[in-house]
Formats: C-alpha cells, sequence, structure tokens
C-alpha cells in the first residue's frame, strides 16, 4: 500500500465568524470565507503541508443529499452538527486516487464515487488563482460518524501560501492526530489501510501508527484524559470522536504568554499545552 501522511482535518462549527475569531485570538492566521457550490463555507490555517479546514453551513438550501454511491459532503457535516461539533472528517494526502481506491478495496472497504471539484482562492496580495482537488471517500463502517477521505491537490503552487504559513503563534507544522475510542484495537485494520502504513506501535494507552505526515494516535478515553490533562469528549458505546490535534511551536511558553493575554484557558499537560475542546469549539489543540 502507498504510505499517506495527514492532508487536513475539517473542523465543522455552527458559528463560522466566532470560531474564526477563536483561532484568531489563538494566534493563527485565517485565509479568508470561501465557498463550496454545495452550501458549506470555510477558512483554513495553513501549516507545512498540513491545513485546517473551520468549515459552517453557508447556504442549506444548495446542499444536495447523498445518492446511490455519492457522498455529499455538505449533508454530511450538516448532519454532524446536529449532534456536536469538533472534527468532523480525517483526510490523508493523495498522489494518486485511482492507487488509493485499489488499497481501499483491497482491504474490503466501502470506497465511494470519485468526485473532483475547484474553485478560485484569493492570495494575501489579492490575486485569485484556481485551485481543484480530487477526493476519495472511504467507510468506517466501525465509525460512521466520522467521514474520511484522501485529497489529491491539483494546483499545490496555487493553494499553497508563505504568508498563510506564518502564524503569530510560531506554529509550523502538525505533530499528531488524536483519537479517543473504546477499543483502538478494534479500529487498526481500518486505519493501517487509510494511512497504508500496516507497522503501529501497541501500549497500554493505546495504539500509535507513524505517517509520512504527522503521528496517529488511538486511545481509551482513561489515556487521553491522563495525557492532556482535560475531559476526553463524551463517545457512545464502540464510537470514536477525532478529540485532539498537536502542533508543533517555536516557542510553547509564547503561545502561553498569547493564549493568557487573549484570556483563552488552556492547561499544561503532559503531552503539551492544551486549550481543551469542551471550552473550543468540540476540538482540542495541543501546542508542543
Amino acid at each position: 500500500m502507498t504510505a499517506r501522511g495527514f492532508d487536513h482535518v475539517v473542523w465543522t462549527v455552527r458559528d463560522l465568524a466566532t470560531a474564526a475569531r477563536f483561532l484568531e485570538r489563538a494566534g493563527f492566521r485565517m485565509t479568508p470565507r470561501a465557498r463550496h457550490p454545495w452550501g458549506t463555507e470555510n477558512h483554513l490555517v495553513q501549516l507545512d503541508g498540513f491545513f485546517i479546514e473551520l468549515l459552517g453551513i453557508g447556504d442549506a438550501a444548495l446542499i444536495p443529499e447523498a445518492v446511490g454511491n455519492t457522498f455529499s459532503f455538505g449533508a454530511f457535516n450538516r448532519d454532524f452538527l446536529k449532534a456536536r461539533e469538533g472534527a468532523s472528517m480525517l483526510v490523508m494526502e493523495s498522489r494518486d486516487p485511482a492507487a488509493d481506491r485499489h488499497d481501499f478495496e483491497r482491504a474490503g472497504l466501502h470506497v465511494y464515487a470519485p468526485f473532483s471539484f475547484g474553485r478560485e482562492a484569493r492570495l494575501p496580495d489579492g490575486e485569485i488563482r484556481k485551485v481543484g482537488f480530487d477526493l476519495t471517500f472511504v467507510r468506517n463502517d466501525s465509525d460512521p460518524a466520522h467521514g474520511f477521505f484522501t485529497c489529491r491537490n491539483r494546483y499545490p503552487e496555487n493553494f499553497w501560501s508563505a504568508e498563510y504559513q506564518t502564524h503569530p503563534n510560531g506554529v509550523t507544522g502538525l505533530e499528531s492526530v488524536v483519537i479517543v475510542c473504546d477499543e483502538p484495537a478494534e479500529q487498526h485494520i481500518f486505519y493501517a489501510a487509510l494511512t497504508g502504513q500496516r507497522e503501529m506501535r501497541a501500549t497500554s494507552l493505546g495504539i500509535t501508527i507513524e505517517t509520512p505526515r504527522g503521528r496517529l494516535h488511538l486511545m481509551p478515553p482513561s489515556a487521553f484524559s491522563a495525557l492532556y490533562g482535560s475531559e476526553a469528549p463524551a463517545i457512545a458505546p464502540g464510537g470514536s470522536a477525532i478529540a485532539a490535534l498537536g502542533l508543533r511551536t517555536r516557542d510553547r511558553a509564547r503561545v502561553a504568554r498569547m493564549l493568557g493575554e487573549a484570556s483563552l484557558d488552556f492547561v499544561e499537560a503532559p503531552e503539551g499545552l492544551v486549550m481543551p475542546a469542551g471550552d473550543h469549539f468540540g476540538l482540542a489543540l495541543v501546542f508542543v
């Protein structure tokens, strides 16, 4: 299988403007609001090859329902928000959508119909450039509450911006993605196929998978509480939650000062400086 690093995470919120202001207060530089033709809107936080997609519902009337084997990005995130805010989708990088599809089908996973789209992006200097993406959606039968797909960026030279990747808090890249689940061992087959990584490390705290960009941690709620100094998100029996993003920063003390000056809550924990999910739109941010 092809080894895949993390491409981005979709962080779905009910009030996009308020959530964007929160991230700006936390020291992130946001891209301008963009609109999808299927009713959702977003801001991005670009890091070093990974980005956070902060997503909201712009016009629910434009959202198409899923039909047959077609995956509806808009409908999925609309329905996710009926239950909670937080990270709704986990996305891996793609160099070859056909190879991704082959890997997933060979692993016995359900793969949806191919999907591609393009839009215009505004650069910091105001220039407009075309961007385009090829998406391969795949289902995790043991975690239907979250969405998963690979993403091939067709015009990376138009998408990435050094200015948007420079943040006042000094964050430079992704360190880890943390998923809370009752039984990490029951998830390893799906995540081995998603990441293309068969090797993983199992300990009493859960399972860790190294990817070309970022580390995946699968752990029970008790391990999350011990390592991240905050309550794990509530999960249904047998369910999961994308609980935290670990982010590399040049100066953790500087981040602590910025958060304190902005009156944003955080705790010092064994795994880093943590902004708990319960206080911040359903996803914990961990500065390491």
